[in-house]
Formats: structure tokens, sequence, C-alpha cells
């Protein structure tokens, strides 16, 4: 009886043409993310990931300013030229990489709030702060399939490139591979990948969305091929819990996917290799 209630209380969404779509987006998001998750982990640049995030209120605000109605263009353009910025001022060695990260995302987000906010307008971009993903359309979720796509060849062919770079410029030149290009790609690829989900996940919890599965999985996985599996499944299976769970209990949709994966996470604290 008990089981036919939750049975029946899990699949009474479905029966909502945006809850299908917004499914279809999370098993889209979730994999990419936990997937990107593993190499930001590894190279130590999970600070960056949160600053593209953040930063994607100038974004909007520079979209909005000009006159752009798809805020997807203008976060994306941005993100890919702070994400670049960060790299440029890193390679010249004018600022250290934590500093320069701090430096570009303050002041991408001074902006972002400045020119949003004029005449009290920023109450209307609030929802990209926590994001809505169950206001997802058929057009949006055919352009995410089409980045998650592209994702997947890009990844095929730099992850072994950025994995090296990351454990040190020497190694790298000895397997003749540029460092400050494949971190300068592997940054547009954070920077692309963010900005894709910002409007659907949050500003506010989309860089946790690509930490924690990772961390998780760093806890339980012996290689890393295992990292990336644990971590594909852990995210994924929290974030459409915590799509359910949403709508359960009607609270927003990417801050309680996040509560599910920290619960992952503190669980594999416990089976921790």
């Amino acid at each position: 009886m008990i089981f036919h209630q939750m049975l029946q209380a899990l699949s009474e969404p479905l029966h909502y043409g945006f809850f299908r779509r917004s499914l279809l987006a999370v098993v889209l998001l979730a994999p990419m993310l936990s997937m990107l998750g593993c190499l930001v982990v590894e190279a130590r640049m999970a600070y960056f990931s949160d600053a593209v995030g953040h930063g994607g209120l100038a974004g909007i605000a520079l979209g909005a300013l000009v006159g752009i109605v798809d805020p997807f263009l203008s976060l994306v353009t941005f993100s890919v030229m702070l994400a670049l910025a960060v790299v440029g001022a890193r390679r010249k060695g004018a600022l250290s990489s934590d500093t320069a990260i701090g430096v570009f995302q303050a002041a991408a987000m001074a902006v972002g709030v400045v020119l949003l906010s004029r005449g009290g307008g920023f109450a209307r971009y609030s929802r990209f702060l926590v994001g809505d993903i169950l206001s997802i359309g058929a057009h949006e979720l055919w352009r995410l399939a089409a980045v998650f796509a592209v994702f997947l060849v890009v990844w095929i062919w730099i992850f072994n490139r950025v994995l090296v770079a990351s454990l040190g410029e020497t190694l790298a030149h000895s397997r003749k591979i540029s460092p400050w290009f494949t971190l300068a790609v592997f940054s547009v690829v954070v920077a692309v990948v963010v900005a894709s989900t910002i409007q659907w996940l949050g500003i506010l919890v989309i860089q946790a969305l690509v930490v924690l599965p990772a961390a998780t999985a760093r806890n339980l996985a012996r290689s890393m091929a295992g990292l990336h599996w644990i971590a594909v499944a852990v995210g994924t299976g929290c974030s459409v819990a915590g799509l359910f769970a949403s709508w359960a209990w009607s609270t927003a949709s990417g801050a309680t996917m996040v509560l599910f994966c920290f619960g992952a996470f503190l669980v594999s604290l416990v089976f921790r290799r």
C-alpha cells in the first residue's frame, strides 16, 4: 500500500509536459556537470567555475543593455571572454591564479548588479540566482542537447591533455602539450557549460552541482575511470531525486538537488577509500 502511494506520488508530475521537459534537461545537465567537475577538482579550478557562474550576471546585464532578448547568447559570450581574461592575466604573471579569478569575479558581479539594478529593475532578473528548470521549453531543450553533444566530443579530445597539464608544465612540454593553450581551451569549456546551465539551475548553486558529485566520487573511486562513472551516477541520481523532491516540497529545484548531492557526499565520507 505504501509502495503504491509512493509510486503514484512519483508518477503524478510526469503527467505534465513541462515536468517531463525539465526531467530530460536534468538528465542532460547532471552528467555534463559531473564530468566537468572531475577535471575541475583534479585541476584545482573549483573557484574558477564559481567565478564564471557569478560573473554571468554581467553577461545578462550587457545582453539586456544591447537588446539581446535571449540571455543564452550574452551569457555564453561574456563567460568565454571572462575565462580568457583570467587565463591571460595568469599567463602574464601579473596575478596569482586565485587572485586573478577573484579580481575578475568581483568586477563582473559589480558590473552586473549595477546595470541590472538601474531603476529598481533587479527583481525581474532574480530568477537567474536560483534558476527555474521547470520553465525550460522544447527549443531550449534541443539547444542543451546540442551543447551536451559538443561537450562530449571536446571532452574526449581534451581530457588527457588537461590532466597532464595540471600535473606540471614540464611534464606537459615533454608530452608536446602546450599547457597554456590547453588551459585556455578547458577554461572556455567550463565557461560554456556553466553559462549554458545558469538560467536553469541558478547562479547561487551551479558551482555546488559541479564540485559535489566529483568530490563524492573522489572518496569512493579507485581509478580515473571509476571517478567519472561514480560522479555521473551520483550527480544524475541526486539531481533527479532533487527534482522530484522539489516538486513534492514546492522548493527551488537547483537548491534541492544540491542538498541531495551534499547528502551523498556525507555518506561517501563514511566509505572513503
